[in-house]
């Protein structure tokens, strides 16, 4: 009797472990205690739970360090893009924070210091911050996990802002009512987040004073039109607008005042620029659509089969008509030629008969 093979042992692929958002150590800062994950955006920032939900905050992870009697509190929270991250970056960080060489994008504030990496920001609090301090966050920089593909894209509105004059450590990226109000000019209730809208806002240093660009993005031209309109009666109300105008309005120069739509963006320049100075930089918003081929539909078996029966009627008519004019040609040529020798143009009409040469 045939003994049965020995069964393969079963493969179990265990998939792997998510790389931490913080490690236990980096540049000889050790964590005093494991850091503290959540899922919860109210327990990475209790005040700031609701714009952390509109940049689609996924995770988080709080620690704290220690090294030769200095602390370091560190706060890193994860999104689902770096779109995400980006905003939640410009969220935090504020107009006139110097600039810091670490991750993707830094700003510092005396002891603290904000970076942003891929689809992470980190909020760093030094108990004493040193000459070395921005080297050591960029060592932590390098372990932090980034995304690939479509998740590591910037978000397209950020490509609308002209660049010249502008001050890079002021654009503010908001999804959402909640983000919107640390850096908007605009009452969110008019900006139309709840028509699925997106902002940015940038300042600028133009020759005649100060200007704040903020462009909104609609998901159709249709949307935005009716915001643009919206906008416009908004702004013509003055005083008597309702709600009433923010304080960045209220600073800004009446006459410099200006909204323009270009396809699905609407813009809007404020603050105490010249009127000429502020259309120059509003016109500079301009949204191109980029033309792509549409597929035509597929020819049915049907148009087909009607198409091989025409070609094919065609061909018959076509070889039936040469026939004819050879015929008439060939026939026409003999008929000819029989009348030229003096005969009849038919030979039906000679007679026939049966002749026979013999010879005595």
């Amino acid at each position: 009797m045939a003994q049965a093979a020995p069964s393969k042992p079963l493969k179990i692929e265990v998939p792997n472990k998510p790389k931490a958002l913080l490690p236990d150590t980096f540049a000889g800062w050790v964590a005093t205690a494991p850091p503290q994950t959540t899922t919860d955006a109210a327990q990475a920032d209790a005040a700031n739970a609701a714009a952390l939900k509109e940049y689609d905050f996924t995770d988080g992870a709080l620690a704290t360090f220690k090294r030769d009697g200095a602390t370091l509190s560190l706060r890193a929270m994860r999104f689902t893009d770096l779109s995400g991250a980006y905003g939640c970056y410009s969220f935090y960080r504020q107009n006139g924070w110097p600039r810091a060489d670490i991750g993707t994008g830094a700003a510092s504030d005396h002891n603290r210091v904000l970076f942003w990496v891929g689809n992470t920001v980190v909020d760093a609090n030094f108990s004493q911050i040193g000459p070395m301090s921005a080297s050591e966050l960029r060592e932590l920089a390098k372990q932090i996990p980034v995304p690939h593909g479509n998740k590591a894209l910037a978000p397209p509105i950020l490509a609308f802002l002209p660049q010249d004059s502008m001050d890079k450590q002021t654009t503010h990226y908001a999804l959402g009512a909640a983000s919107y109000a640390s850096g908007g000019v605009l009452p969110a209730e008019i900006a139309g987040f709840d028509r699925g809208a997106e902002a940015v806002t940038a300042s600028y240093s133009l020759r005649s004073g100060p200007a704040t660009l903020t462009i909104f993005n609609y998901p159709t031209p249709q949307l935005a039109m009716a915001q643009e309109a919206r906008i416009r009666a908004y702004l013509k109300a003055g005083s008597a607008a309702q709600p009433a105008w923010p304080k960045a309005l209220q600073d800004s120069d009446l006459a410099s005042l200006e909204v323009r739509r270009s396809g699905p963006l609407v813009a809007l320049v404020s603050g105490d620029a010249i009127p000429d100075e502020s259309h120059k930089l509003l016109e500079q918003v301009h949204f191109d659509a980029d033309l792509t081929a549409i597929p035509q539909p597929v020819e049915s078996e049907v148009a087909k089969t009607g198409r091989l029966l025409f070609g094919i009627a065609t061909l018959v008519g076509i070889g039936s008509l040469a026939a004819i004019l050879l015929g008439f040609f060939l026939g026409g040529g003999r008929a000819l030629y029989r009348i030229a020798r003096g005969k009849p143009v038919s030979s039906v009409y000679e007679t026939e008969f049966i002749r026979l040469n013999l010879e005595k």
